[in-house]
């Protein structure tokens, strides 16, 4: 199951502590202070990776910590500095300090984002010997490291993101432009978590299905209209077993506005999926109904947009849709 927002509790590791050691060596009888200092504590840092399960790592163990520094040692040796902790989360996660108030965004493939440093290393007794004092005792414990509660909450990116009402075809389309083998059933919200894909070196989301008051909660509720907030293009598909796809289609945009109106400015490719379930005769009449919905009569004859037809079992239809979205994607680029 996604894990789109998780709390977690990190440390850096702790400095290790200086120690009070004498130089013990045949024919040096006053052999002077030895103690080295304890090494620095481990940083704590976010990786971003393109993986959207990344979080479920996390879910059984929510408090991470950096390893500590090791305490100084004998003739003046350092103590090993501990290891840094790299905390994977996807890209596009938001992570929010609640304790400094500090957010950050992660939004490149590869990124290492330092959010915690370790702490410094005690000094050990020779760097308290002087000409007054020759056999110092004194040392110092190594510095606490940083700490922070972080909420981590996955803001899924995309170039395309796959939205409609449920059994509108979503699954089925990222199935068959990639091989995301996502789960497809005759009912509705088959789709639990959104599914990516890879197609031609761009990432397909495919939303889980929206209903009427979904930005109030109801059905799967907002979890994942913040998904299609990181993807560059919609392709809102309605189903043409619908008998009024003008009134569908005004449905999943109502909710998109009602959670961002942003989201109504997204450039947005409309299908009219499932194709095969209607007649010919019918199919026209269809098309005309959702193209008066989404050209308005002010629109300009440039900016309009056309419905595309699609059935995953035509080939043919399925390789217009690829290439005019290929075509798309390039242009937004």
């Amino acid at each position: 199951m996604l894990i789109d927002h998780i709390v977690l509790r990190i440390s850096a590791g702790k400095g290790g502590d200086g120690v009070v050691r004498w130089r013990r060596e045949k024919g040096i009888p006053f052999g002077g202070p030895a103690g080295g200092d304890g090494g620095k504590g481990g940083d704590v840092y976010l990786q971003v990776v393109r993986d959207i399960h990344a979080l479920s790592i996390y879910k059984h163990k929510r408090d991470l910590k950096a390893e500590d520094g090791e305490s100084g040692k004998k003739r003046s040796m350092y103590g090993r500095h501990g290891e840094d902790l790299y905390v994977q989360v996807p890209i596009g996660a938001i992570v929010y300090n609640r304790d400094l108030d500090i957010r950050y965004e992660c939004l490149t493939e590869g990124e290492t984002i330092k959010i915690l440093r370790g702490g410094r290393g005690g000094l050990g007794n020779e760097r308290f010997k002087s000409s007054i004092n020759r056999a110092p005792e004194e040392f110092t414990p190594g510095d606490r490291g940083e700490f922070g509660t972080f909420d981590v909450e996955l803001d899924l990116i995309a170039d395309v993101g796959i939205i409609g009402l449920p059994n509108a075809g979503k699954s089925s389309l990222l199935n068959t432009l990639t091989a995301a083998g996502a789960k497809v059933a005759d009912y509705a919200f088959t789709t639990l978590e959104p599914n990516l894909g890879a197609y031609h070196g761009y990432v397909l989301a495919d939303i889980p299905g929206l209903i009427e008051g979904a930005a109030e909660g109801k059905g799967l509720g907002d979890k994942f209209l913040k998904h299609i907030k990181r993807t560059k293009i919609l392709v809102h598909l309605v189903s043409a077993s619908n008998e009024d796809v003008a009134a569908v289609y005004k449905v999943v945009r109502k909710e998109l506005g009602d959670y961002d109106k942003t989201l109504l400015d997204k450039r947005e490719i409309v299908v009219l999926s499932q194709t095969d379930l209607i007649d010919e005769k019918t199919l026209k009449v269809k098309v005309k109904e959702l193209e008066k919905v989404i050209n308005p009569p002010r629109t300009k004859v440039a900016d309009k947009k056309k419905v595309l037809l699609l059935t995953i079992l035509d080939d043919v239809l399925v390789k217009h849709f690829s290439d005019y979205l290929v075509g798309v994607l390039r242009e937004e680029k």
